[in-house]
């Protein structure tokens, strides 16, 4: 999957378009097709990598390289994949935004993003970790 998706891009009009056809009242429904197809999307693109990753790191263990570290896999997934579910969601999450209350709503959604970010962030920074562990 790339940063800029045509897929889901072709998608994303055509259920904006699908919705100024059949009115509001179709919206739910739209949207969550639409978040499904999303979903869909981004779990095979995680999971990809998320296997790429694994390999490399037995490759590495195979050849007698360094092995990582307790926890260093899991907090590099967990932050590249909330990352790219995050980047991914933000567009049907403006496009609602947008077409609900316009910029406020664009500006609130990404508000609501980076905040989102921020705090995953802050929670899995390494040193952090090694604070916990020195507490036990």
């Amino acid at each position: 999957m790339t940063g800029h998706d045509r897929d889901l891009e072709k998608e994303l009009d055509a259920t904006l378009q699908t919705r100024k056809e059949l009115g509001s009242e179709y919206e739910a429904e739209l949207v969550d097709s639409f978040l499904e197809k999303v979903e869909r999307k981004v779990d095979g693109a995680v999971d990809q990598r998320m296997r790429r990753l694994a390999a490399e790191q037995q490759m590495s263990a195979a050849r007698g390289g360094p092995a990582a570290r307790d926890g260093d896999f899991g907090t590099f997934g967990e932050r590249f994949g909330f990352a790219i579910v995050s980047l991914v969601l933000a567009i049907p999450l403006s496009a609602i935004g947008v077409v609900n209350a316009g910029l406020l709503g664009l500006v609130i959604s990404w508000a609501g993003i980076v905040g989102v970010n921020v705090v995953q962030v802050t929670r899995t920074f390494p040193w952090q970790r090694g604070r916990e562990r020195d507490a036990r």
